[in-house]
Parts: C-alpha cells; sequence; structure tokens
C-alpha cells in the first residue's frame, strides 16, 4: 500500500490531486487507483466525486455543468443528483464517492 492510500475493509481512500487543481466552479477528471472519477469544487467550496464518464454514452463529466444540486453532463444533458446519483433525465444512476480536503490533498474514497 503506497503512502497516498488508506484501507479500510470495504473502502479505500486515494489521494488524486491537489485541490488548486480544481478550480471552483469547475470538475477535473483523476485516476484514484483503478478508477477513472471526476471531482467538482463547487463555487461555494463544496466538492463533490463521480464516476468520470456519463452511464447514458460514456460523456466527459468533468466537463459538465453544475449547481449546488445537480451535475449535468455535456454531452445530451442528462442530469444527475449529487447526493444518491440518481438520473433527474431517465439515465442510469451515476457512482457517486466520498470526497475530502485534508492538507492541500483531494482524497476519494472508493
Amino acid at each position: 500500500m503506497s503512502l497516498t492510500e488508506l484501507q479500510t475493509p470495504t473502502t479505500t481512500e486515494v489521494r488524486v490531486g491537489r485541490l488548486e487543481d480544481v478550480p471552483p466552479g469547475e470538475g477535473r477528471a483523476f485516476t484514484a487507483g483503478d478508477t477513472q472519477v471526476a471531482v467538482f469544487r463547487l463555487r461555494d467550496g463544496s466538492l463533490h466525486a463521480t464516476q468520470a464518464s456519463c452511464p447514458h454514452a460514456g460523456g466527459p463529466l468533468a466537463d459538465g455543468q453544475t449547481d449546488a444540486r445537480v451535475l449535468v453532463c455535456p454531452l445530451h444533458l442528462f442530469g444527475f443528483r449529487w447526493s444518491d446519483g440518481a438520473s433527474t433525465s431517465g439515465a442510469g444512476p451515476l457512482r457517486v464517492y466520498a470526497v475530502r480536503e485534508s492538507d492541500g490533498d483531494l482524497l476519494v474514497t472508493l
């Protein structure tokens, strides 16, 4: 196990980057272990993480539009709730991950 991973029996917390890698109001794609994730830093400072590609057609979710409640895929405008990943527009659900900042590091729990 590397120094950037913390494992529990069912989850792994992985350092994916630095807070400054994600400007306020934007998202960025990262690799967390073997998993591609998109991390978002909303304008209110909150952090969110999801799978990197849209379950509908594989769109790059890091390029999507966001607000406090939803993420919208840039390809076909399918929306997903931050709270549980459920689609607001008929697509399959989106996988969401816990994410936090610690000493400037972005940590995603897989």
